[in-house]
C-alpha cells in the first residue's frame, strides 16, 4: 500500500469544518513562483501546475530509473498547495485576482534531497523537452497557524476565513500574515472534475499570541 500523506498526516491535510490551531513543522516542497489571475486559461498559474506535476511524477517514478533515491518508498503524490498574497493587502482581496502573487507547491517526501531534486529537473527536462528551470527546492516551516476545511467555491472562502479569525481571537491569538508568512490553501479536490459547491480546500493562516 502506497504511503498517503493525506491519510497519515490528517492534522495537516484534513482539518475539520470548524477552525483549529495547529503547529506545522518544516517541510520540503517543489515550488514554482508567479503572479496573476489563476483562472487565466494560458496564464502563469496553469503553466506552474504543469511544471510541479512533471517534477513530482519524475521523482515518484524514479524507482524505475538508474538514479535510485536512498530511503525511497512508494507513495501517493501529495496534493497541490499554494501560498498567496497581494502587495499592500493584509490577507486576500478576492475581487483583485489579477494582483495575486503566489508560490505554488507540492510536498516532497523527506527522503528527497536537493541532489535528487536537481536530478529530477534534469530528467524531466530531457524526457518532456520542456523548460523546468522555474521549479525550485523550497523548504518552509509554517509554524503556528489557524486552519479550517472550506467546502465550496474558492470565491466563497471569505466566510470560512472570517470564522477562522473569530476563533483565533477568542483563543487569544492574532493574525500574523507577513511577507514571510502567507495565506495558504491545500487543494483536496480536482476543480476540473468536482462541482464548485463541493470543492474541499484546507485554508491556513499564520498566527501569534496576542
Amino acid at each position: 500500500m502506497a504511503f498517503d500523506y493525506k491519510k497519515e498526516y490528517k492534522e495537516f491535510y484534513m482539518p475539520k469544518g470548524t477552525p483549529s490551531i495547529v503547529t506545522v513543522p518544516k517541510m520540503n516542497y517543489i515550488a514554482v513562483r508567479g503572479s496573476g489571475n489563476p483562472n487565466d486559461a494560458d496564464g502563469e498559474y496553469k503553466q506552474a501546475i504543469g511544471l510541479l506535476y512533471g517534477i513530482a511524477f519524475t521523482i515518484k517514478m524514479s524507482k524505475k530509473e538508474d538514479h535510485q533515491i536512498d530511503g525511497y518508498f512508494d507513495y501517493v503524490v501529495p496534493p497541490l498547495e499554494g501560498f498567496w498574497w497581494q502587495d499592500g493587502v493584509s490577507g486576500i482581496d478576492y475581487a483583485r485576482k489579477e494582483d495575486f502573487k503566489w508560490i505554488s507547491v507540492i510536498r516532497l517526501p523527506d527522503f528527497v534531497t536537493r541532489e535528487d531534486f536537481v536530478w529530477a529537473v534534469r530528467k524531466a527536462t530531457a524526457k518532456k523537452k520542456q523548460d523546468f528551470s522555474k521549479a525550485e527546492f523550497f523548504s518552509y516551516e509554517e509554524g503556528l497557524c489557524v486552519q479550517c476545511m472550506h467546502i465550496g467555491a474558492y470565491d466563497d472562502e471569505p466566510v470560512t476565513v472570517d470564522a477562522m479569525h473569530r476563533f483565533m481571537e477568542e483563543q487569544g491569538y492574532a493574525l500574523d500574515i507577513t511577507d514571510r508568512r502567507m495565506h495558504h490553501e491545500i487543494y483536496l479536490s480536482d476543480a476540473r472534475k468536482v462541482a464548485p459547491e463541493k470543492l474541499k480546500t484546507a485554508i491556513r493562516h499564520p498566527i501569534k499570541r496576542a
